[in-house]
């Protein structure tokens, strides 16, 4: 379960550790800040493969998707394979098995939610674990969102909204018509109830339909007011961080409102000349390209002046920042500890462990690992 921060910790002023000048492009649409000082570094475990997610259980230990349709349970610095059938995970290009998210009744249920590709589309399963095996007990959950054969563009990034209802960032499979599509589940954050796979009362189009006009998200963080923050892979240019609101369209159309086949990448990735009332991204990278990834708030005493700053993996940028983000959900300025700067290679998942370090996962192909981040 993502864990949520409160509105405290986030009116961060100015003067603390991440006021000031930073290097050239670090902060994108957003003032760049000096670095943390005190980040501190640690490998939990090593020998994974584009491990996607980090999902932990009552007890401490870890649940690890890899892309290549394989769980690791993660417990004292060691990982075993769970045994589970993921014989129709297809594993293709960005797609495969992604992102897991454990139940908040898991100490009494044992369930946990995986998100993965088929050859046909992307379902949700939900799973019940019993030592290290694990058996389906909701096949699927969801089923239908669209693929891709080469699986591009897969998304699928799920969290908890502070209701427990579970909140899915879908992508758009590379497809020019899907993102403004109502009637298509991809480039689209859903809201579903995560015991019945059904959309939740309340939701805008009366369907699982949350926010639609998306590219590719690949990371969901809830605050603790509610505020739902996601980051989103732009084209070459123009990663996102967005603020959620309910049935806003995020204003992404490769199709030109149906003008154009194919997928043209040259549109804006918030196209308000189309759609004037698409909701403009709160940071975005600009001409550089980060492929940013997962975000986490991070929380608790023990993080000092970083308390309730969000931190964002990037996969390209081979990086984590650090957003300094308002009450309101703007974003104040942008910080990048050199600990976590091209010193892992690429980094997906990002996870805040029940012990309040931040836990993220490296997307490298080969000997990828769990990393525990923490500060003096």
């Amino acid at each position: 379960m993502r864990r949520v921060v409160g509105l405290a910790a986030v009116a961060m002023s100015a003067g603390t550790v991440l006021a000031g000048c930073s290097a050239e492009g670090a902060g994108g649409s957003a003032p760049g800040t000096t670095a943390p000082e005190g980040i501190k570094v640690e490998v939990v475990v090593a020998g994974l493969s584009h491990p996607w997610d980090v999902g932990f259980l009552p007890d401490g230990r870890m649940l690890v998707p890899q892309r290549p349709g394989r769980i690791a349970l993660v417990s004292d610095g060691r990982a075993t394979d769970v045994q589970a059938d993921l014989g129709d995970v297809a594993a293709r290009g960005e797609g495969g098995l992604m992102s897991l998210v454990v139940h908040p009744d898991f100490a009494t249920s044992k369930r946990f939610t995986t998100c993965f590709n088929t050859a046909s589309d992307v379902r949700l399963v939900t799973w019940e674990l019993d030592g290290t095996k694990a058996t389906r007990v909701k096949n699927p959950l969801v089923s239908g969102l669209p693929t891709n054969p080469s699986g591009r563009h897969s998304g699928c990034r799920m969290a908890l909204d502070r209701e427990g209802n579970l909140l899915v960032g879908t992508g758009d499979t590379a497809r020019g018509n899907v993102s403004q599509d109502k009637s298509n589940l991809g480039g689209k954050v859903l809201r579903i109830d995560l015991d019945t796979g059904e959309g939740v009362p309340g939701n805008p189009f009366g369907d699982r339909i949350y926010t639609y006009g998306h590219r590719n998200i690949q990371g969901v963080a809830v605050r603790q007011d509610g505020m739902v923050f996601t980051a989103e892979h732009g084209p070459d240019v123009d990663d996102e961080v967005n603020v959620l609101k309910a049935g806003a369209n995020y204003g992404w159309d490769p199709s030109q409102g149906g003008t154009v086949g194919g997928y043209d990448e040259d549109v804006p990735m918030t196209d308000l000349e189309r759609f004037p009332d698409a909701v403009p991204a709160v940071w975005s990278s600009g001409d550089s390209t980060e492929a940013i990834c997962d975000a986490a708030f991070l929380a608790g005493e023990q993080w000092g002046d970083l308390n309730g700053v969000l931190a964002v993996t990037a996969l390209k940028g081979a990086k984590v920042l650090l957003f300094t983000v308002t009450q309101e959900g703007g974003v104040h300025s942008v910080a990048i500890p050199p600990e976590l700067d091209g010193t892992h290679g690429r980094l997906r998942g990002a996870e805040l462990g029940p012990d309040g370090a931040l836990y993220v996962t490296t997307s490298n192909g080969t000997d990828d690992k769990i990393l525990k981040v923490t500060t003096g």
